[in-house]
């Protein structure tokens, strides 16, 4: 199957209620499905815990059931975050054949393996099953997501050699994070000669809404190029980048994507410098680097909308940025008493620090929790 370069991230889906992450617009994830396909475009992406546990059903509903199987490449992950018992991997892989309606995946990923999560995978062999499952063709290739140091990249792909692919955070805000790390673990799987799945290109959609002076410098060199463009032209640019994944949210998005990435173009050397100077304008304005994974949700004690209130606390935060005036209101204190009634303030947080523990991005939640209530919960006391 010849295969373009933008894979259907499937963790952002439409949805009838925002803040129910499982009801899942089926109709519109059937329509993007459909124009997705038309386009050439074959590799959908998806995961055991997406959309509450709904993405892979949907999948199944809107491409596995209306498409023949040989017209798509289906991926999905292991959660290893939920291995706690032996037995949970069998019964989690043949939930996910259910889910999806497949008899095998065409890509399985150990999920969002990082220092404490590989803890669980050596203890339950995870690799050696997934190698069994593969020998057993329910698998076509096996790899793995992760969201860690590069030593600890290195120290995997060492030890497991039989790994065909990773799958790395790649955008052009992380190139040089001293968290994320992008360009020194895209390194370390080049090193280790695998071929590299890109996730959050755009960055959780942060890139695809740039502050003021960012934007101006994109859309003077290229008017009538989207936001989104430059960040996926990016990633699918590099050396080794086998697929870019995309969490397209509506046809609007997947009809921009697909467009551009139809006849891929890589970056020029301009356009490269013109994104570094892009990159510090952007570091001027964010405070959070939250992506809106929600990996920091499940499990919250208190119910807390982490994304959420990290979002509005950004946009506060850049408004007051750009007029100069740190006591001006802004609409985002009304939008954060509004969520309020109905989850967790964020002065509800009680340290226990699960969310820590699964944030990719490696953000001190429970510290930007308190700046978050300080600003609006003083402010609408």
């Amino acid at each position: 199957m010849a295969t373009k370069k933008l894979g259907f991230g499937l963790m952002r889906l439409p949805l009838k209620d925002q803040n129910d992450p499982a009801s899942i617009d089926l109709d519109a994830v059937n329509q993007m499905v459909d124009a997705f396909l038309e386009r050439g475009f074959t590799y959908f992406d998806t995961a055991y815990m997406y959309h509450g546990g709904q993405s892979e059903k949907a999948i199944r509903e809107a491409l596995v059931k209306r498409h023949d199987r040989s017209k798509f490449t289906l991926a999905t992950k292991l959660p290893s975050m939920f291995l706690k018992n032996e037995g949970d991997q069998e019964r989690i892989f043949e939930e996910q054949l259910e889910n999806c309606g497949v008899e095998y995946f065409d890509y399985y990923l150990l999920h969002n393996l990082n220092v404490s999560y590989y803890e669980a995978v050596k203890r339950f062999d995870s690799f050696a099953f997934v190698q069994k499952k593969k020998e057993e063709g329910k698998i076509r290739h096996m790899g793995f997501s992760f969201h860690d140091t590069p030593e600890l990249l290195d120290e995997i792909l060492t030890a497991h050699p039989e790994t065909e692919f990773v799958q790395l955070q790649i955008n052009y805000m992380d190139w040089e994070s001293q968290s994320v790390q992008s360009r020194r673990c895209w390194e370390v799987a080049r090193k280790h000669g695998k071929p590299v799945i890109v996730m959050e290109p755009v960055k959780g959609g942060m890139l695809a809404a740039l502050p003021e002076k960012a934007e101006q410098l994109l859309k003077e060199h290229q008017p009538e190029q989207s936001l989104p463009s430059w960040a996926i032209r990016f990633a699918a640019g590099l050396e080794s980048v086998m697929m870019v994944l995309s969490g397209m949210s509506n046809m609007e998005q997947l009809l921009d994507n697909t467009g551009y990435m139809q006849n891929f173009e890589p970056l020029s050397e301009d356009e490269q410098a013109l994104l570094r100077q892009v990159v510090k304008s952007i570091q001027e304005t964010i405070a959070i680097p939250c992506t809106a994974c929600e990996y920091c949700v499940k499990g919250c004690p208190k119910n807390i909308a982490i994304p959420k209130y990290f979002s509005m606390y950004n946009m506060d935060n850049r408004e007051k940025l750009r007029t100069g005036d740190p006591n001006r209101w802004t609409i985002n204190e009304l939008y954060y008493t509004n969520m309020i009634k109905t989850f967790g303030k964020a002065s509800d947080c009680i340290g226990c620090k699960k969310c820590e523990q699964s944030c990719p991005q490696h953000i001190e939640i429970t510290k930007w929790l308190r700046k978050v209530a300080n600003v609006f919960e003083t402010q609408s006391a």
